[in-house]
């Protein structure tokens, strides 16, 4: 997008949302708004006639542990009349709920079942909301960056045993000793 047609856009959505965070990064923008105002801006955000966001392009999930507000969610919208692109973030603290954007863009229904999925984000007002991606008893969300990557029990063969034995997995390296039961802060059933 060119700088004057970008230049015009931003002065438009400062207009519309006065109060919230704009800001450049490179050639996209970024409105950063509040989870409880996010259907009403993404509705004007799709009918106001100069906005004309009608496209939700895609809803992605981003954790960043060390914030306060660990978990973020990056909506990419695209007005398919006017070529401008908008990006919608909406930072959330642990176990805050995010409304659906369903009523307003029905394709957001697989990338918000994604989103509970992976990153445990829970999503009122979705008609749906079960895991997408993995099995229905999997046990965590596994882009977090707080999952463990190798799983939370190991199995050897016991030569006293005489059998194969299940055991939770004990991670050590120098000056580190990790149980990745603790992610969990409960006992995974044995099957």
């Amino acid at each position: 997008m060119s700088s004057a047609r970008l230049d015009k856009l931003e002065s438009r959505v400062k207009e519309t949302f006065a109060g919230c965070t704009l800001e450049r990064l490179g050639d996209a923008l970024v409105l950063r708004v509040e989870a409880a105002d996010l259907l009403t801006t993404m509705t004007r955000l799709r009918d106001e006639d100069e906005l004309d966001f009608k496209m939700l392009v895609d809803i992605a999930g981003v954790h960043y542990p060390e914030r306060q507000k660990p978990l973020e969610v990056v909506y990419q919208l695209l007005s398919v009349y006017s070529n401008h692109r908008l990006r919608i973030k909406v930072a959330l603290a642990e176990g805050e709920i995010i409304p659906s954007v369903i009523e307003i863009w029905s394709v957001a229904d697989w990338y918000e079942r994604e989103l509970y999925d992976m990153f445990g984000i829970p999503v009122s007002g979705h008609p749906d909301l079960r895991r997408i991606l993995t099995d229905y008893d999997f046990e965590g969300h596994p882009l977090r960056k707080d999952f463990p990557v190798t799983g939370l029990y190991e199995m050897r063969y016991d030569e006293n045993l005489g059998r194969v034995v299940q055991e939770p997995l004990q991670l050590t390296a120098d000056n580190v000793t990790r149980d990745n039961r603790e992610y969990y802060g409960k006992k995974r059933r044995r099957r």
